[in-house]
């Protein structure tokens, strides 16, 4: 009996003292976040973060680093910006917790496939992780906030996003992912919040359209097709570096009463709907044949010759009009519509060929010619532009061609066909934002460069607007600005030729030509630099009304025999602005390349915005980086973004310069060739300076 009241008296002490360790143990954390966090600890490579342990520990007790807790469950670790290595591994099995952000470190390795499921929100941005997303973000039911951004991640984005119904914000940023958008994507009814921006997605955009997204950025995909409407009224919407085809997609036209009582209307003939389900109703043969009775066959085909009678006025119209237009506007610039050569013509021959005319036409022109070339109004401009016309002597000869430093040329289509060989690739020098061009070679040897506007850098000009466009550009006229010789506009095709400069561009010689970097030295960079900034110069201050050249760029610098600069497409701003709106022009321009004043994206272009475009340029000479370069490191490929804050250091520019210069450099020369690029990339346009003391400063450089 004495055992039995001993056994029970230790076993109440016992209880006892379970009891009391259970009700002083309440502030605790949970054995299995203690056993995640030391796992985390060790899959990070144990940083020097206060608290935390490899094994054991009290992490909600002993407040470790970045750690939050409710009771006795890690709700939250915030680690940004910590200098984080390793990887993540499978450590992330905590039970409660709701918010993760281990942004701006440098951890590796894959996003782990096991995920906490009471996940909100959720943070790896600017890390170097790899491999692709996971499947099993599907299962982060109360996730608010992805941000994976910023990193090294491959594949295509998985189509995981059917049970997200609460994300608000998605960051899928600057990675390296491909491919289409899910379909699931366009489930995300919540989602305010989209950036996809540099990557390699492609498709179209369409699964976005019914999104209540206020802030979506495309920019520099793959993305094709027309952009949906609906995406153009975002309130913050970058579409930019997008092969897009800018054709908005119509909406469905709605369904007009059928105009024959009894007829199916538009909503019964399956074939009426483009893109809806088919439907039941079929319109019988008995209907068919009540429709095409006789008598309404006859009014049809009466209509059918109406209708055909009225387009054919309407033609002939339309041409009469074109046609008396061209020679108001060839009146205004005292040029004429070419008719035929004249027989009392005084020019030279030339191998510039003419449509041939009748006799009868040929001597008429000829008598109109000369009154005409009487009446000629000369163009009261800073430099007298005398634009002579190409004529032939006879109906079976070539025309004649004059030309001198301060005359036009009136070129026409079969001529420069003739000498680009019908602009063949053997002749194609390259594709410009405004078209491609081509190198013409004349039978005397003379090498002309042809640039053949493309139709969405003509289409809303008029041959008003065109020949205003010539005789502004032949005024702008300086020894840095590619000489402009002459123009043709004929058979809706629209030409600008220029001198051809034997050296191609800046950009080829600084990233293509090996045999032109190596002539690059350090002082012809300089002079280099100094001649485009002398016609940025000209453009922005000497010439009346001032000129904004708005897609300045290393490919817009063109060198001669002698590595002069000659910068290219001067004055053609009009053509850039008829292309789209200040935001949202074509893919190929300023702001797909890294050149772009940050103020282009809102809309704003200035002369200002011009010398931040000539300080990337410089950079471009200095580093002999490209302005955007996706084969090169995460961190540098926009070229402004990594050199930027380095143009201070003396021993990061040193390691930034050309290697190919091989340090043959003096220092000083290389700092202040940095201050200069630093003052005109600054991102305040006020803060920028003028080009004439861009001039000043790199005069005293030379």
């Amino acid at each position: 009996m004495g055992y039995v009241k001993r056994d029970l008296y230790t076993g109440l002490f016992i209880w006892s003292m379970l009891i009391l360790q259970a009700a002083f143990s309440v502030g605790d954390t949970d054995l299995r976040d203690v056993a995640a966090i030391n796992n985390l600890f060790a899959s990070l490579g144990f940083p020097p973060l206060e608290g935390w342990q490899p094994t054991g520990g009290d992490p909600c007790l002993e407040k470790w680093q970045g750690v939050d807790c409710v009771f006795s469950n890690i709700t939250a670790i915030r680690l940004r910006g910590m200098n984080l290595g390793g990887q993540l591994g499978n450590s992330l099995v905590f039970q409660s917790i709701i918010d993760i952000d281990f942004s701006n470190n440098h951890i590796g390795g894959p996003i782990p496939s096991t995920l906490p499921l009471t996940i909100r929100n959720f943070s790896l941005s600017a890390n170097q992780l790899t491999g692709s997303i996971p499947y099993s973000i599907s299962s982060l039911t109360q996730l608010s906030d992805l941000s994976i951004n910023n990193n090294l991640l491959t594949g295509g984005i998985p189509d995981a996003f059917q049970q997200l119904t609460g994300l608000l914000t998605l960051d899928l940023s600057d990675n390296n992912l491909s491919g289409q958008l899910p379909p699931s994507m366009g489930t995300l009814s919540y989602l305010t919040e989209l950036h996809l921006q540099n990557n390699q997605l492609s498709g179209t955009l369409y699964v976005l359209q019914a999104l209540p997204l206020q802030d979506l950025n495309v920019e520099n995909n793959l993305f094709s097709g027309p952009i949906p409407p609906k995406l153009l009224s975002i309130p913050n919407f970058r579409e930019d570096g997008n092969p897009f085809n800018t054709t908005i997609i119509p909406s469905p036209p709605a369904a007009s009463p059928s105009p024959v009582t009894g007829a199916p209307s538009s909503e019964d003939v399956p074939w009426k709907h483009a893109n809806g389900p088919s439907v039941s109703h079929v319109p019988t043969i008995t209907s068919a044949r009540k429709f095409l009775t006789a008598k309404r066959v006859i009014w049809i085909a009466v209509a059918g010759v109406l209708i055909f009678v009225a387009l054919g006025l309407l033609l002939f119209m339309l041409c009469y009009s074109r046609r008396r237009l061209r020679n108001q506007n060839a009146k205004r610039l005292g040029i004429g519509v070419y008719k035929g050569p004249s027989e009392n013509s005084n020019y030279r021959e030339s191998p510039l060929e003419a449509t041939n005319q009748g006799e009868k036409v040929h001597k008429e022109a000829a008598v109109e010619e000369n009154r005409r070339m009487d009446s000629i109004p000369k163009f009261q401009d800073e430099h007298e532009i005398h634009i002579k016309k190409v004529a032939a002597t006879s109906a079976g000869r070539q025309p004649v061609k004059y030309l001198n430093p301060s005359s036009l040329e009136v070129y026409n289509v079969a001529s420069l066909q003739q000498y680009t060989s019908s602009f063949s690739q053997e002749h194609f020098i390259g594709e410009g934002t405004l078209g491609s061009v081509y190198r013409a070679e004349l039978p005397d040897g003379l090498l002309l460069a042809v640039k053949n506007l493309d139709t969405a850098s003509s289409k809303e000009h008029s041959h008003n607007d065109f020949f205003e466009l010539v005789r502004i550009i032949s005024r702008i006229q300086h020894a840095n600005v590619v000489k402009f010789l002459g123009y043709c506009a004929e058979h809706d095709k629209r030409l600008l030729v220029y001198e051809y400069c034997q050296n191609g561009t800046l950009y080829d010689a600084l990233h293509v030509d090996n045999e032109i970097h190596k002539k690059l030295s350090w002082s012809t960079r300089i002079r280099v630099a100094l001649g485009a900034a002398r016609a940025l110069e000209y453009m922005h201050e000497g010439f009346q009304p001032p000129i904004v050249h708005r897609n300045f760029k290393s490919s817009n610098v063109l060198l001669n025999d002698g590595l002069e600069v000659r910068v290219s497409d001067c004055g053609l701003a009009s053509l850039l602005l008829s292309s789209g709106s200040a935001g949202q022009l074509s893919g190929r321009l300023l702001i797909s390349y890294g050149y772009s004043a940050p103020e282009f994206e809102s809309g704003s272009y200035t002369h200002q915005s011009d010398v931040y475009s000539f300080g990337v340029v410089m950079l471009e000479l200095l580093t002999g980086h490209k302005s955007f370069d996706r084969q090169r490191p995460r961190g540098q490929q926009f070229l402004v973004r990594w050199a930027v804050p380095q143009l201070h250091d003396i021993d990061a520019l040193s390691r930034m310069v050309d290697p190919s210069l091989n340090g043959a450099y003096p220092m000083k020369s290389l700092s202040r060739f940095a201050d200069i690029i630093s003052s005109c990339v600054q991102r305040e346009p006020e803060f920028r300076p003028a080009m004439s003391e861009v001039v000043q400063d790199l005069l005293r450089m030379v």
